[in-house]
Protein backbone atom coordinates (compact mmCIF):
# COMPACT_ATOMS: atom_id res chain seq x y z
CA UNK A 1 0.00 0.00 0.00
CA UNK A 2 1.38 3.46 -1.21
CA UNK A 3 -0.19 5.70 1.65
CA UNK A 4 1.19 8.95 -0.03
CA UNK A 5 -0.22 8.23 -3.60
CA UNK A 6 -3.33 7.28 -2.04
CA UNK A 7 -3.46 10.37 -0.55
CA UNK A 8 -2.70 12.64 -3.31
CA UNK A 9 -4.98 10.76 -5.58
CA UNK A 10 -7.64 11.41 -3.39
CA UNK A 11 -7.70 14.73 -2.74
CA UNK A 12 -6.25 15.92 -6.24
CA UNK A 13 -10.14 13.93 -7.02
CA UNK A 14 -11.27 16.63 -5.34
CA UNK A 15 -9.98 19.93 -7.36
CA UNK A 16 -6.67 20.13 -5.31
CA UNK A 17 -3.11 20.86 -7.10
CA UNK A 18 -0.15 18.39 -5.77
CA UNK A 19 2.45 20.77 -5.03
CA UNK A 20 6.35 20.09 -4.42
CA UNK A 21 7.92 19.16 -1.17
CA UNK A 22 10.01 22.01 0.32
CA UNK A 23 13.40 21.66 1.24
CA UNK A 24 14.15 20.26 4.83
CA UNK A 25 16.01 23.65 5.42
CA UNK A 26 13.52 26.50 5.08
CA UNK A 27 13.94 29.86 3.24
CA UNK A 28 14.04 33.02 5.32
CA UNK A 29 12.36 31.65 7.99
CA UNK A 30 14.21 32.40 11.54
CA UNK A 31 11.50 30.58 13.29
CA UNK A 32 13.40 27.34 12.91
CA UNK A 33 16.84 25.53 11.64
CA UNK A 34 14.12 22.85 9.39
CA UNK A 35 10.50 22.71 8.33
CA UNK A 36 9.43 21.28 11.28
CA UNK A 37 5.48 20.76 9.88
CA UNK A 38 3.61 20.98 6.47
CA UNK A 39 2.29 24.10 6.52
CA UNK A 40 5.67 25.92 7.23
CA UNK A 41 6.58 26.18 3.81
CA UNK A 42 3.38 27.69 2.69
CA UNK A 43 3.26 30.48 5.76
CA UNK A 44 3.33 33.33 2.84
CA UNK A 45 0.24 31.61 1.24
CA UNK A 46 -1.97 31.09 4.48
CA UNK A 47 -0.91 34.91 5.39
CA UNK A 48 -2.35 36.17 2.03
CA UNK A 49 -0.20 35.84 -0.79
CA UNK A 50 -1.61 34.54 -3.76
CA UNK A 51 -0.62 30.74 -4.54
CA UNK A 52 0.19 30.19 -8.10
CA UNK A 53 -1.32 26.77 -7.77
CA UNK A 54 -5.08 28.27 -6.69
CA UNK A 55 -6.45 27.61 -3.22
CA UNK A 56 -6.92 24.13 -3.29
CA UNK A 57 -3.56 22.42 -2.42
CA UNK A 58 -1.96 19.31 -1.14
CA UNK A 59 1.17 17.55 -0.81
CA UNK A 60 3.75 15.27 1.03
CA UNK A 61 6.26 17.31 2.69
CA UNK A 62 9.48 15.81 4.42
CA UNK A 63 9.78 17.11 8.10
CA UNK A 64 12.67 17.88 10.61
CA UNK A 65 12.29 18.00 13.94
CA UNK A 66 15.14 17.80 17.29
CA UNK A 67 13.73 19.25 20.11
CA UNK A 68 12.88 16.37 21.60
CA UNK A 69 16.02 14.27 20.72
CA UNK A 70 15.82 12.45 24.44
CA UNK A 71 12.49 10.99 23.38
CA UNK A 72 14.20 9.24 19.98
CA UNK A 73 14.31 5.37 21.35
CA UNK A 74 10.89 5.27 22.00
CA UNK A 75 8.39 3.30 20.04
CA UNK A 76 6.94 6.55 18.23
CA UNK A 77 9.20 9.14 18.23
CA UNK A 78 11.32 10.56 14.98
CA UNK A 79 13.02 13.47 14.17
CA UNK A 80 12.52 13.21 9.99
CA UNK A 81 9.31 12.23 8.92
CA UNK A 82 6.92 13.11 6.11
CA UNK A 83 3.14 14.91 6.87
CA UNK A 84 0.60 14.53 4.18
CA UNK A 85 -1.52 17.90 4.40
CA UNK A 86 -4.21 19.77 1.93
CA UNK A 87 -5.40 23.06 2.30
CA UNK A 88 -7.98 25.80 1.10
CA UNK A 89 -6.73 29.07 0.96
CA UNK A 90 -9.93 31.02 1.30
CA UNK A 91 -11.82 28.16 -0.52
CA UNK A 92 -13.88 25.12 1.53
CA UNK A 93 -13.61 25.30 4.88
CA UNK A 94 -15.12 22.83 7.84
CA UNK A 95 -17.94 20.77 5.55
CA UNK A 96 -15.79 19.45 2.87
CA UNK A 97 -12.34 19.36 5.26
CA UNK A 98 -14.73 17.09 7.53
CA UNK A 99 -16.55 14.78 5.35
CA UNK A 100 -13.08 14.22 3.14
CA UNK A 101 -11.38 13.43 6.00
CA UNK A 102 -13.80 10.70 7.42
CA UNK A 103 -14.04 10.04 4.04
CA UNK A 104 -10.11 9.20 3.20
CA UNK A 105 -10.33 7.20 6.87
CA UNK A 106 -13.04 4.64 5.88
CA UNK A 107 -13.55 4.28 2.18
CA UNK A 108 -9.87 4.93 0.90
CA UNK A 109 -8.11 3.27 4.09
CA UNK A 110 -11.28 1.19 5.46
CA UNK A 111 -10.75 2.46 9.05
CA UNK A 112 -13.38 0.76 10.63
CA UNK A 113 -15.91 3.63 12.31
CA UNK A 114 -16.20 2.43 16.13
CA UNK A 115 -12.36 2.96 16.01
CA UNK A 116 -12.27 6.19 15.49
CA UNK A 117 -13.17 9.48 18.44
CA UNK A 118 -12.35 13.39 17.97
CA UNK A 119 -11.91 16.45 19.68
CA UNK A 120 -13.74 19.85 18.91
CA UNK A 121 -12.55 23.00 20.81
CA UNK A 122 -15.02 23.99 23.82
CA UNK A 123 -14.97 27.37 23.65
CA UNK A 124 -12.82 30.41 25.63
CA UNK A 125 -11.97 33.59 26.09
CA UNK A 126 -14.85 35.06 23.81
CA UNK A 127 -14.36 32.31 21.17
CA UNK A 128 -17.49 29.95 20.95
CA UNK A 129 -17.49 25.97 21.23
CA UNK A 130 -17.04 24.93 17.42
CA UNK A 131 -20.89 23.43 17.44
CA UNK A 132 -20.38 23.56 13.45
CA UNK A 133 -17.45 21.04 13.71
CA UNK A 134 -19.14 19.23 16.47
CA UNK A 135 -22.51 18.21 14.41
CA UNK A 136 -20.47 17.38 11.22
CA UNK A 137 -18.77 14.73 12.95
CA UNK A 138 -22.09 13.89 13.95
CA UNK A 139 -23.48 13.64 10.40
CA UNK A 140 -20.68 11.44 9.75
CA UNK A 141 -21.33 9.26 11.84
CA UNK A 142 -19.24 9.46 14.87
CA UNK A 143 -21.59 9.11 17.96
CA UNK A 144 -21.63 11.78 21.11
CA UNK A 145 -19.53 9.67 23.46
CA UNK A 146 -16.71 9.74 20.87
CA UNK A 147 -16.67 13.48 20.62
CA UNK A 148 -14.57 15.35 23.27
CA UNK A 149 -14.77 18.99 23.71
CA UNK A 150 -11.21 20.42 24.95
CA UNK A 151 -9.40 23.77 25.07
CA UNK A 152 -5.82 23.45 25.16
CA UNK A 153 -5.09 20.90 22.73
CA UNK A 154 -8.09 22.17 20.01
CA UNK A 155 -7.20 26.11 19.25
CA UNK A 156 -3.92 26.77 17.19
CA UNK A 157 -2.26 30.20 16.59
CA UNK A 158 1.69 30.41 15.64
CA UNK A 159 2.66 33.23 17.89
CA UNK A 160 0.95 35.50 20.64
CA UNK A 161 -1.28 37.18 17.50
CA UNK A 162 -2.10 36.45 14.17
CA UNK A 163 -4.36 33.88 12.24
CA UNK A 164 -5.28 31.39 14.57
CA UNK A 165 -8.72 28.96 14.92
CA UNK A 166 -10.29 25.82 16.36
CA UNK A 167 -8.91 22.59 14.94
CA UNK A 168 -10.74 18.84 15.59
CA UNK A 169 -8.29 15.87 16.07
CA UNK A 170 -8.91 12.54 14.55
CA UNK A 171 -7.95 9.75 16.83
CA UNK A 172 -7.52 5.97 16.34
CA UNK A 173 -7.79 2.92 19.07
CA UNK A 174 -4.69 1.53 18.67
CA UNK A 175 -5.11 -1.34 20.90
CA UNK A 176 -6.70 -4.81 20.71
CA UNK A 177 -8.50 -4.04 24.21
CA UNK A 178 -12.15 -3.82 23.87
CA UNK A 179 -13.38 -0.38 22.01
CA UNK A 180 -14.50 1.82 25.04
CA UNK A 181 -17.72 3.56 24.56
CA UNK A 182 -16.91 6.94 25.42
CA UNK A 183 -13.79 8.21 24.52
CA UNK A 184 -10.70 9.66 26.95
CA UNK A 185 -8.43 11.64 24.70
CA UNK A 186 -6.02 11.22 28.21
CA UNK A 187 -6.50 7.15 26.99
CA UNK A 188 -3.11 6.67 25.45
CA UNK A 189 -4.87 4.08 23.53
CA UNK A 190 -6.21 6.47 21.35
CA UNK A 191 -3.50 7.72 18.95
CA UNK A 192 -3.88 11.12 16.70
CA UNK A 193 -3.85 10.22 13.22
CA UNK A 194 -5.37 14.11 11.82
CA UNK A 195 -5.37 17.63 12.59
CA UNK A 196 -7.71 19.97 10.70
CA UNK A 197 -6.68 23.65 11.63
CA UNK A 198 -9.42 25.87 10.86
CA UNK A 199 -8.01 29.45 10.44
CA UNK A 200 -10.81 31.91 11.08
CA UNK A 201 -10.23 34.21 13.29
CA UNK A 202 -7.27 37.10 13.71
CA UNK A 203 -5.70 37.45 17.32
CA UNK A 204 -4.89 41.09 17.48
CA UNK A 205 -2.09 43.18 20.62
CA UNK A 206 -5.28 44.41 22.72
CA UNK A 207 -5.97 40.52 23.02
CA UNK A 208 -9.44 40.67 20.68
CA UNK A 209 -10.23 38.46 18.13
CA UNK A 210 -12.02 39.23 15.21
CA UNK A 211 -13.00 37.01 12.09
CA UNK A 212 -11.29 36.79 9.29
CA UNK A 213 -12.74 37.51 5.51
CA UNK A 214 -10.58 34.70 3.85
CA UNK A 215 -10.97 31.40 6.07
CA UNK A 216 -8.26 29.11 5.65
CA UNK A 217 -8.18 25.43 6.74
CA UNK A 218 -5.05 23.40 7.11
CA UNK A 219 -4.49 19.90 7.46
CA UNK A 220 -1.68 17.21 8.45
CA UNK A 221 -1.41 13.10 9.01
CA UNK A 222 1.82 11.64 9.74
CA UNK A 223 2.62 9.29 7.37
CA UNK A 224 4.78 6.87 9.97
CA UNK A 225 2.38 7.22 12.50
CA UNK A 226 -0.55 6.33 9.89
CA UNK A 227 1.37 3.34 8.33
CA UNK A 228 2.27 1.59 11.44
CA UNK A 229 -1.80 1.73 12.72
CA UNK A 230 -2.64 0.18 9.21
CA UNK A 231 -0.67 -2.57 9.41
CA UNK A 232 -1.59 -3.41 13.02
CA UNK A 233 1.68 -2.52 14.78
CA UNK A 234 2.37 -1.14 18.06
CA UNK A 235 5.41 -0.02 17.68
CA UNK A 236 5.81 2.51 15.22
CA UNK A 237 9.95 0.72 14.18
CA UNK A 238 8.60 -2.55 13.26
CA UNK A 239 6.33 -1.14 10.03
CA UNK A 240 7.19 -1.43 6.34
CA UNK A 241 9.13 2.00 6.51
CA UNK A 242 11.55 0.98 9.46
CA UNK A 243 12.04 -2.76 9.30
CA UNK A 244 14.37 -2.87 6.50
CA UNK A 245 16.60 -0.69 8.81
CA UNK A 246 16.50 -3.04 11.81
CA UNK A 247 17.13 -6.32 9.73
CA UNK A 248 20.42 -4.66 8.42
CA UNK A 249 21.23 -3.51 12.19
CA UNK A 250 20.13 -7.21 13.21
CA UNK A 251 22.45 -8.85 10.59
CA UNK A 252 25.19 -6.78 10.66
CA UNK A 253 25.84 -6.90 14.85
CA UNK A 254 24.24 -10.36 15.13
CA UNK A 255 21.76 -8.93 18.13
CA UNK A 256 18.00 -9.31 17.94
CA UNK A 257 16.21 -6.18 17.92
CA UNK A 258 14.08 -7.47 21.00
CA UNK A 259 17.35 -7.11 23.11
CA UNK A 260 18.30 -3.64 21.54
CA UNK A 261 15.42 -2.04 20.50
CA UNK A 262 16.39 1.73 21.83
CA UNK A 263 19.66 1.16 20.29
CA UNK A 264 18.51 0.49 16.95
CA UNK A 265 15.09 2.94 16.98
CA UNK A 266 17.60 6.10 17.41
CA UNK A 267 20.29 4.37 14.74
CA UNK A 268 17.09 3.99 12.24
CA UNK A 269 15.98 6.86 13.04
CA UNK A 270 19.14 9.14 12.84
CA UNK A 271 20.20 7.47 9.62
CA UNK A 272 17.15 9.06 7.68
CA UNK A 273 17.65 12.52 9.30
CA UNK A 274 20.86 12.41 8.51
CA UNK A 275 20.74 11.54 4.92
CA UNK A 276 17.85 14.19 3.95
CA UNK A 277 20.23 17.16 5.74
CA UNK A 278 23.04 15.97 3.85
CA UNK A 279 20.95 16.35 0.36
CA UNK A 280 19.03 18.96 0.79
CA UNK A 281 19.82 21.62 -1.76
CA UNK A 282 21.22 24.12 1.25
CA UNK A 283 24.70 21.99 1.26
CA UNK A 284 24.49 21.32 4.90
CA UNK A 285 27.77 19.89 6.60
CA UNK A 286 28.43 18.88 9.61
CA UNK A 287 29.93 21.58 11.86
CA UNK A 288 29.58 23.85 15.22
CA UNK A 289 26.88 25.94 14.30
CA UNK A 290 23.11 25.81 13.10
CA UNK A 291 21.86 22.67 10.89
CA UNK A 292 25.59 21.91 10.77
CA UNK A 293 25.58 20.71 14.77
CA UNK A 294 22.08 19.37 14.50
CA UNK A 295 23.41 16.96 11.98
CA UNK A 296 26.84 16.65 13.44
CA UNK A 297 25.09 15.38 16.53
CA UNK A 298 23.03 13.29 14.61
CA UNK A 299 26.00 11.55 12.92
CA UNK A 300 27.44 11.09 16.41
CA UNK A 301 24.92 9.68 18.04
CA UNK A 302 24.75 7.14 15.42
CA UNK A 303 28.53 6.48 15.75
CA UNK A 304 27.82 5.90 19.57
CA UNK A 305 25.17 3.55 19.35
CA UNK A 306 26.98 0.96 16.90
CA UNK A 307 29.32 0.89 19.37
CA UNK A 308 26.68 -0.68 22.03
CA UNK A 309 25.79 -2.85 19.25
CA UNK A 310 29.50 -4.24 19.01
CA UNK A 311 29.71 -3.18 15.56
CA UNK A 312 33.48 -2.27 14.34
CA UNK A 313 33.02 1.66 13.20
CA UNK A 314 36.36 1.80 11.08
CA UNK A 315 33.93 -0.89 8.40
CA UNK A 316 31.95 1.03 5.71
CA UNK A 317 29.15 0.05 7.73
CA UNK A 318 26.99 2.93 6.95
CA UNK A 319 27.04 2.25 3.04
CA UNK A 320 24.19 -0.58 3.71
CA UNK A 321 22.39 1.55 5.69
CA UNK A 322 22.61 5.00 3.50
CA UNK A 323 21.66 3.00 0.31
CA UNK A 324 18.41 1.81 2.13
CA UNK A 325 17.14 5.62 2.82
CA UNK A 326 17.92 6.91 -0.83
CA UNK A 327 16.54 3.53 -2.48
CA UNK A 328 13.11 4.21 -0.08
CA UNK A 329 12.48 7.83 -1.23
CA UNK A 330 14.28 8.54 -4.28
CA UNK A 331 11.25 8.50 -6.37
CA UNK A 332 9.68 11.11 -4.40
CA UNK A 333 12.56 13.37 -3.49
CA UNK A 334 15.31 13.93 -6.25
CA UNK A 335 18.41 15.67 -4.41
CA UNK A 336 18.95 12.31 -3.26
CA UNK A 337 20.39 11.47 -6.53
CA UNK A 338 23.88 12.57 -5.15
CA UNK A 339 24.66 9.21 -3.24
CA UNK A 340 28.44 9.42 -3.60
CA UNK A 341 28.40 12.99 -2.17
CA UNK A 342 26.12 11.84 0.61
CA UNK A 343 28.19 9.12 1.63
CA UNK A 344 31.38 11.39 1.18
CA UNK A 345 29.98 13.65 4.09
CA UNK A 346 28.88 11.09 6.29
CA UNK A 347 31.87 8.99 6.19
CA UNK A 348 34.08 12.29 7.19
CA UNK A 349 32.26 13.02 9.73
CA UNK A 350 32.48 9.66 11.02
CA UNK A 351 36.12 9.24 10.42
CA UNK A 352 36.66 12.70 12.34
CA UNK A 353 34.39 11.40 15.27
CA UNK A 354 36.41 7.92 15.28
CA UNK A 355 39.14 9.48 15.91
CA UNK A 356 39.06 11.03 19.57
CA UNK A 357 35.83 9.20 20.66
CA UNK A 358 37.62 5.98 22.05
CA UNK A 359 40.38 8.53 23.86
CA UNK A 360 36.79 10.99 25.09
CA UNK A 361 34.69 7.82 26.43
CA UNK A 362 38.08 7.34 28.70
CA UNK A 363 38.73 10.49 29.70
CA UNK A 364 34.69 10.29 30.38
CA UNK A 365 35.13 7.36 32.86
CA UNK A 366 38.43 8.80 34.48
CA UNK A 367 36.38 12.00 35.56
CA UNK A 368 32.73 10.09 35.85
CA UNK A 369 32.96 8.95 39.12
CA UNK A 370 31.14 11.81 40.59
CA UNK A 371 29.25 15.13 39.36
CA UNK A 372 31.12 16.84 36.56
CA UNK A 373 31.62 20.50 36.82
CA UNK A 374 31.72 22.95 33.71
CA UNK A 375 35.39 23.34 32.88
CA UNK A 376 35.64 19.29 32.30
CA UNK A 377 32.27 19.22 30.55
CA UNK A 378 34.17 22.12 27.95
CA UNK A 379 36.93 20.21 28.09
CA UNK A 380 35.29 16.90 26.91
CA UNK A 381 33.19 18.97 24.16
CA UNK A 382 36.84 21.32 23.45
CA UNK A 383 39.32 18.19 23.20
CA UNK A 384 37.55 15.24 22.17
CA UNK A 385 34.36 16.73 20.47
CA UNK A 386 31.60 15.47 22.83
CA UNK A 387 28.55 17.63 22.56
CA UNK A 388 27.28 18.91 25.48
CA UNK A 389 24.06 16.68 25.23
CA UNK A 390 26.18 13.93 25.21
CA UNK A 391 28.05 14.28 27.79
CA UNK A 392 24.63 15.03 29.54
CA UNK A 393 23.50 11.39 27.95
CA UNK A 394 26.35 9.69 29.38
CA UNK A 395 26.03 11.35 33.00
CA UNK A 396 22.20 10.73 33.05
CA UNK A 397 23.31 6.76 32.13
CA UNK A 398 25.41 6.63 35.26
CA UNK A 399 22.86 8.71 37.44
CA UNK A 400 25.31 11.68 37.66
CA UNK A 401 24.99 15.50 36.97
CA UNK A 402 26.51 17.44 35.00
CA UNK A 403 26.95 21.46 35.48
CA UNK A 404 25.67 23.06 32.59
CA UNK A 405 25.69 26.26 33.52
CA UNK A 406 29.05 26.20 34.43
CA UNK A 407 29.89 24.58 30.97
CA UNK A 408 28.08 27.48 29.48
CA UNK A 409 30.21 29.74 31.01
CA UNK A 410 33.33 28.71 29.39
CA UNK A 411 31.16 28.07 25.77
CA UNK A 412 30.15 31.49 25.49
CA UNK A 413 30.81 31.84 22.27
CA UNK A 414 28.20 28.93 21.24
CA UNK A 415 26.01 29.65 24.08
CA UNK A 416 23.19 29.83 21.38
CA UNK A 417 24.24 27.11 19.25
CA UNK A 418 24.54 24.75 22.77
CA UNK A 419 20.91 26.41 24.40
CA UNK A 420 18.75 27.30 21.39
CA UNK A 421 19.92 26.07 17.70
CA UNK A 422 19.72 22.35 19.70
CA UNK A 423 16.42 22.95 21.98
CA UNK A 424 14.76 24.73 18.99
CA UNK A 425 13.48 27.43 21.10
CA UNK A 426 12.43 29.54 18.71
CA UNK A 427 9.13 31.61 18.14
CA UNK A 428 6.28 30.54 15.61
CA UNK A 429 6.67 31.22 11.90
CA UNK A 430 3.88 32.73 11.60
CA UNK A 431 4.55 35.60 14.10
CA UNK A 432 7.67 36.38 12.21
CA UNK A 433 6.63 37.85 9.07
CA UNK A 434 6.13 41.80 9.46
CA UNK A 435 7.33 44.77 8.57
CA UNK A 436 10.83 44.38 9.24
CA UNK A 437 11.57 41.19 7.61
CA UNK A 438 9.91 42.37 4.76
CA UNK A 439 12.53 44.69 4.40
CA UNK A 440 14.97 42.39 5.00
CA UNK A 441 13.86 39.15 2.63
CA UNK A 442 14.41 42.23 -0.23
CA UNK A 443 17.16 43.81 0.69
CA UNK A 444 18.89 39.73 0.66
CA UNK A 445 17.62 40.04 -3.26
CA UNK A 446 19.50 43.30 -3.06
CA UNK A 447 22.94 41.39 -1.77
CA UNK A 448 22.27 38.46 -3.92
CA UNK A 449 22.68 40.39 -6.75
CA UNK A 450 25.70 42.86 -5.42
CA UNK A 451 27.88 39.80 -4.55
CA UNK A 452 27.36 38.93 -8.54
CA UNK A 453 29.27 42.24 -9.30
CA UNK A 454 31.78 43.23 -6.47
CA UNK A 455 32.91 39.20 -5.88
CA UNK A 456 32.19 36.76 -8.38
CA UNK A 457 29.50 36.11 -10.77
CA UNK A 458 28.95 32.89 -9.90
CA UNK A 459 28.19 33.48 -6.16
CA UNK A 460 24.85 32.08 -5.65
CA UNK A 461 22.45 32.06 -2.25
CA UNK A 462 22.94 28.71 -0.24
CA UNK A 463 20.74 29.94 2.56
CA UNK A 464 19.14 32.82 4.40
CA UNK A 465 18.07 33.83 8.15
CA UNK A 466 16.10 36.19 8.83
CA UNK A 467 14.50 37.95 12.22
CA UNK A 468 13.28 41.71 13.05
CA UNK A 469 17.12 42.69 14.32
CA UNK A 470 19.04 41.19 11.06
CA UNK A 471 19.49 39.46 8.15
CA UNK A 472 22.01 36.56 7.78
CA UNK A 473 22.95 35.19 3.80
CA UNK A 474 25.32 31.91 2.87
CA UNK A 475 26.72 32.17 -0.45
CA UNK A 476 29.42 30.21 -2.47
CA UNK A 477 32.89 31.62 -2.49
CA UNK A 478 36.01 30.63 -1.82
CA UNK A 479 37.69 33.31 -0.29
CA UNK A 480 37.53 35.80 3.21
CA UNK A 481 35.81 38.95 1.61
CA UNK A 482 38.39 41.95 1.50
CA UNK A 483 37.48 45.37 3.86
CA UNK A 484 37.08 46.42 -0.27
CA UNK A 485 35.01 44.11 -1.28
CA UNK A 486 32.63 44.31 1.62
CA UNK A 487 32.44 47.98 1.20
CA UNK A 488 31.75 47.74 -2.41
CA UNK A 489 29.18 45.60 -1.66
CA UNK A 490 27.52 47.74 1.31
CA UNK A 491 27.86 50.99 -1.16
CA UNK A 492 26.63 48.95 -4.12
CA UNK A 493 23.37 47.72 -2.21
CA UNK A 494 22.70 51.38 -0.64
CA UNK A 495 23.24 52.99 -4.07
CA UNK A 496 20.38 50.81 -5.46
CA UNK A 497 18.40 51.79 -2.49
CA UNK A 498 19.12 55.13 -2.88
CA UNK A 499 17.94 55.02 -6.67
CA UNK A 500 14.54 54.00 -5.70
CA UNK A 501 13.69 50.80 -7.43
CA UNK A 502 10.99 49.54 -7.97
CA UNK A 503 9.60 46.17 -7.03
CA UNK A 504 7.14 43.92 -9.56
CA UNK A 505 5.54 41.02 -8.89
CA UNK A 506 4.34 38.48 -12.16
CA UNK A 507 3.41 34.62 -12.02
CA UNK A 508 4.66 32.72 -15.16
CA UNK A 509 6.02 29.30 -16.19
CA UNK A 510 9.29 27.86 -14.00
CA UNK A 511 11.24 27.19 -17.48
CA UNK A 512 10.30 31.19 -18.70
CA UNK A 513 11.24 32.48 -15.72
CA UNK A 514 14.70 30.28 -15.84
CA UNK A 515 14.85 31.66 -19.81
CA UNK A 516 14.61 35.23 -17.95
CA UNK A 517 17.77 35.04 -15.99
CA UNK A 518 15.55 34.58 -12.92
CA UNK A 519 17.78 33.73 -10.13
CA UNK A 520 16.65 30.72 -7.21
CA UNK A 521 17.90 29.11 -4.52
CA UNK A 522 16.57 25.73 -5.21
CA UNK A 523 14.68 25.30 -8.40
CA UNK A 524 13.50 22.23 -8.54
CA UNK A 525 11.64 22.82 -5.25
CA UNK A 526 9.04 25.16 -7.19
CA UNK A 527 6.17 24.26 -8.89
CA UNK A 528 5.50 24.60 -12.41
CA UNK A 529 3.72 28.28 -12.49
CA UNK A 530 6.16 30.46 -10.29
CA UNK A 531 6.32 33.77 -8.81
CA UNK A 532 8.88 36.41 -9.80
CA UNK A 533 10.01 39.28 -8.03
CA UNK A 534 12.25 41.88 -9.97
CA UNK A 535 13.79 45.19 -8.60
CA UNK A 536 14.33 47.32 -11.33
CA UNK A 537 17.15 46.37 -13.35
CA UNK A 538 19.28 44.76 -11.07
CA UNK A 539 17.57 41.84 -9.88
CA UNK A 540 15.55 39.29 -11.15
CA UNK A 541 14.45 36.41 -8.50
CA UNK A 542 11.97 33.28 -8.02
CA UNK A 543 10.67 33.97 -4.34
CA UNK A 544 7.52 33.58 -2.45
CA UNK A 545 7.54 36.73 -0.86
CA UNK A 546 7.14 39.27 0.78
CA UNK A 547 8.59 42.26 -0.74
CA UNK A 548 8.33 45.68 -0.10
CA UNK A 549 7.26 47.72 -3.08
CA UNK A 550 10.40 49.99 -3.86
CA UNK A 551 13.96 49.76 -2.66
CA UNK A 552 13.46 53.52 -0.56
CA UNK A 553 11.41 52.16 1.98
CA UNK A 554 14.63 49.38 3.02
CA UNK A 555 16.98 52.70 5.12
CA UNK A 556 20.20 52.27 5.31
CA UNK A 557 22.12 48.89 4.80
CA UNK A 558 24.99 47.86 6.64
CA UNK A 559 27.54 44.73 6.69
CA UNK A 560 28.13 43.98 10.66
CA UNK A 561 30.14 40.49 9.55
CA UNK A 562 31.24 38.00 7.31
CA UNK A 563 32.80 34.89 8.34
CA UNK A 564 32.98 31.42 7.27
CA UNK A 565 29.60 28.98 7.32
CA UNK A 566 31.19 25.65 5.83
CA UNK A 567 33.62 24.73 3.58
CA UNK A 568 33.14 27.03 0.26
CA UNK A 569 30.35 29.03 1.98
CA UNK A 570 30.80 32.43 3.75
CA UNK A 571 28.36 34.42 5.60
CA UNK A 572 27.20 37.51 5.94
CA UNK A 573 25.32 39.02 8.51
CA UNK A 574 23.93 42.70 7.93
CA UNK A 575 21.17 45.35 8.97
CA UNK A 576 19.01 47.89 7.58
CA UNK A 577 19.52 51.02 10.14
Amino acid sequence: MNLKKLYIDFFVSKGHKQIPSAPIVPENDPSVLFNTAGMQPLIPYLMGEKHPYGTRLCDYQKCVRTNDLDNIGDSYHHTFFEMLGNWSLGDYFKEESISWSYEFLTTVLNIPNERLAVTVYAGSDGIPFDKEAHDLWIKMGIPEERIAKTVEDNFWIAGETGPCGPDTEIFYFRSEDPIPEKFDPEDDRWVEIWNNVFMQYEKHEDGFFTELPKKNVDTGMGVERTTAILEEKYDNYTSSIFMPYINVLEKISNKSYNDYSREMRIIADHIRSSVFIIADPAKIVPSNTDQGYILRRLIRRIIRYIRKLDIDINTSWEDELIDLVIDNYKEYYSELDNREYIKEVFKNEKIKFNRTLEKGLKEFEKISNTDIDGEHAFHLYDTYGFPIELTLELASEKGIKVDENGFNEYFKKHQELSRTSSQGKFKGGLASTGEIETKYHTATHLLNAALKITVNPESHQRGSNITSERMRFDFNCDHKLTDEEIKNTEDLVNKWIGEGLTVTKEEMPKMEAVEKGAECMFIEKYPDIVTVYKIGDVSIEICGGPHVSNTSELGHFKIVKEEASSAGIRRIKAILE
